[in-house]
């Protein structure tokens, strides 16, 4: 008896062990090096880049507006809010906090945001206008509540034509299981 206890006992043991160095390791193979950027106002996109990031093993980079939201820049019901008027004005590009991300070595690149208006915040204009995106895997992701995703991607679509955007995912409350499937998938429709 004392042997089965020991026996089971080393084999959860090395089981716990295994799970602990597989956390911080991509779990999605991939032959691409992988860049993860979102923006975020409120830290809910965040969440969701950082999963994408540990699956993928990716790099994390924040996209940071040089002037931070506040609050009462960000209330929808405001038309005189920082955020509807950047929204109301499709030539409108918030500062970038950072500009020497150097996007060359990366192949594919998650771009995620919230959904503001239907669309993606015009600081994510601003930051595929700062970087040479073209050749790369753009893939799209986002964070609402309560739109979907399908405006946004069609308007970057439409916006920058020449970048080769692949269709986006809402990852509102989505699993870890769930963001590894689609992340999956999305590498073997390379």
């Amino acid at each position: 008896m004392n042997k089965i206890i020991l026996t089971l006992a080393t084999v959860m043991t090395m089981s716990f062990a295994a799970c602990a160095q597989n956390k911080g390791e991509k779990i999605v193979e991939t032959d691409s090096k992988t860049l993860v950027v979102y923006f975020s106002a409120t830290g809910t996109t965040e969440k969701a880049a950082q999963s994408i990031a540990e699956i993928t093993g990716g790099t994390l980079y924040e996209i940071v507006p040089q002037q931070a939201y506040t609050a009462d820049d960000l209330d929808w019901n405001d038309s005189q809010s920082r955020s509807s008027v950047e929204m109301n004005n499709p030539q409108a590009r918030p500062a970038l906090k950072d500009t020497k991300l150097d996007v060359s070595p990366y192949n594919v690149i998650f771009i995620g945001y919230p959904i503001w208006w239907n669309q993606a915040p015009r600081i994510i204009n601003t930051f595929i206008e700062s970087h040479d995106l073209k050749g790369k895997m753009l893939v799209p992701f986002a964070t609402s509540g309560g739109s979907g995703i399908t405006g946004s991607v069609k308007e970057l679509r439409d916006t920058y034509p020449e970048l080769k955007w692949h269709d986006g995912k809402l990852l509102n409350g989505e699993n870890r299981d769930n963001i590894q499937n689609w992340v999956s998938d999305l590498m073997k429709k390379r």
